[in-house]
């Protein structure tokens, strides 16, 4: 990716890179800047526009203003700051349904976990409680800057550790300093000592973060599926349906497994809790009949790949053929950075892999033709379902004109991606973080050649540092 030689002359890369970057962000405030990038390929992930080579994208302000060929010579172009992307994919951001953020401080310290109970009774009985709200700052911001690393652009932080009011402010604090399009989940804490403010502090939040519905952040619910874990205040159910009605936000439901959840699903149908506004997560071993009622309903599903298969969430297969099989396409999520990787290639990948792999192996021996997702479905899944997932489909998701400019740029001529042959291909089997030149979200430039912008790293990796001492240190005397 360079800049364009017409409209600036310096011919060495690094010179032309720091140059429009200072152009990028001097223009940041200006509702009416223009960037154009040019001889992309581009991937919209629109069914209609689909792939297109040798293409241009116009941002105007925050939205995407046209894409297609030949953008330069017309005048809507005129006076753009223009990026030459010949040797790039321009692909939408990733969407991430579902992390919980404010752990990222204790990344990995649980690798090998081996069933839920223990991630339940280390982290959210053992840990969770020593959190500050600094703490909270901490963990979310640095989840945060390693999506937007990762090309994720839009965050839904499931925040179920929400002990005052002081933590739920620190957490949305954290994500409106990254500049991602995230979607604060708040949830109050499973275990411990809390203000029992939640879920009455939402309509507080609502009214001092989240005035407006054409801002980067938004505001949903969290609960869990279930009282098996703990206990019957954080299952969903009509009261806190009727919260989330009452504020105009969406829920997202955790820890959606097996009979029990089976059941509340099925009572939730039945009683009207249902719909495109409420996304059920992981959905490991639900029944048929639930199922047939999530679909009937228009719910949402989350799938979390790596979380179901290497922790090993109930069924330990993540749900997609059922979710295929009712007509349901799945978002993805990252969930626990305690236990799991942190980025979307991963989930990709993985999912991609285990869903041939049990095609194939249910088939082995029949003679019967098994039906395999590619390449293309975990990349809309990653894409345009998870921003359906969590809301936000009219707003992200795919390039078209009148989206906001959440794009990322990913150069396909590195040695790990040349030479380009199939763009999907590329960006799902091929690329990762290092391979993302640049990520734009609402059309301000995020990620710049290859680094993450307003991120100091020596004074975060202190923060980090000291935080997760705080929080061992703290747990360890209690």
């Amino acid at each position: 990716m360079s800049t364009d030689p017409t409209t600036d002359p310096t011919t060495d890369p690094t010179a032309q890179a720091a140059r429009t970057l200072d152009l990028l962000r001097r223009q940041q405030a200006d509702p009416d800047r223009r960037i154009l990038i040019t001889d992309a390929t581009v991937v919209t992930m629109d069914p209609e526009r689909g792939t297109l080579d040798r293409a241009d994208l116009l941002i105007h302000g925050d939205v995407i203003a046209a894409v297609g060929p030949g953008l330069r010579g017309r005048g809507a172009a005129d006076g753009a700051t223009v990026i030459d992307a010949s040797d790039a994919i321009v692909a939408p951001g990733f969407v991430d349904t579902h992390r919980h953020a404010w752990e990222a401080q204790l990344r990995r310290v649980m690798p090998d976990v081996n069933d839920l109970a223990e991630y339940v009774t280390t982290t959210l009985a053992g840990l969770a409680p020593a959190y500050r709200p600094h703490d909270m700052y901490v963990g979310t911001r640095l989840a945060a800057l390693t999506a937007l690393d990762s090309g994720i652009t839009t965050l839904l932080d499931f925040s179920h550790n929400s002990r005052t009011a002081a933590h739920s402010d620190s957490a949305i604090q954290a994500l409106a300093d990254t500049g991602i399009r995230g979607v604060h989940a708040a949830m109050r804490p499973h275990f411990g000592d809390w203000d029992g403010q939640w879920p009455a502090d939402l309509a507080r939040l609502k009214d001092t973060y989240f005035p407006t519905d054409d801002q980067l952040l938004t505001l949903r619910l969290a609960a869990l599926a279930t009282d098996e874990v703990a206990g019957p205040d954080l299952a969903y159910g009509r009261r806190l349906a009727d919260v989330a009605r009452e504020l105009g936000i969406g829920v997202s439901v955790d820890a959606v497994f097996g009979i029990p959840s089976s059941a509340a699903v099925l009572r939730w149908a039945e009683e009207g809790l249902l719909g495109p506004q409420v996304a059920l997560i992981h959905c490991t071993g639900l029944t048929g009949e639930a199922w047939k009622a999530m679909a009937d309903t228009g719910a949402a599903v989350s799938l979390a790949p790596t979380s179901d298969a290497q922790i090993g969430l109930e069924s330990a297969v993540p749900a997609v053929d059922e979710a295929l099989a009712v007509g349901i396409r799945p978002g993805l999520s990252i969930d626990v950075e305690v236990a799991l990787a942190s980025d979307m290639f991963t989930q990709m990948r993985a999912l991609h892999t285990i869903q041939r792999m049990r095609a194939v192996n249910a088939a082995y021996g029949t003679g019967a033709a098994p039906e395999r997702i590619g390449v293309r479905d975990v990349l809309d899944f990653a894409t345009l379902q998870g921003a359906r997932t969590v809301g936000l489909d009219g707003v992200t998701g795919s390039l078209i004109p009148g989206k906001q400019a959440d794009l990322l740029i990913v150069r396909a001529e590195d040695l790990n991606n040349m030479p380009l042959n199939d763009p999907i291909g590329t960006l799902v089997l091929g690329s990762d973080p290092r391979n993302i030149d640049a990520v734009f979200v609402a059309g301000r430039v995020r990620k710049w050649a290859g680094t993450v912008l307003d991120a100091d790293l020596p004074t975060l990796r202190q923060q980090v540092r000291d935080s997760r001492d705080h929080i061992l240190g703290t747990a360890r005397t209690h």
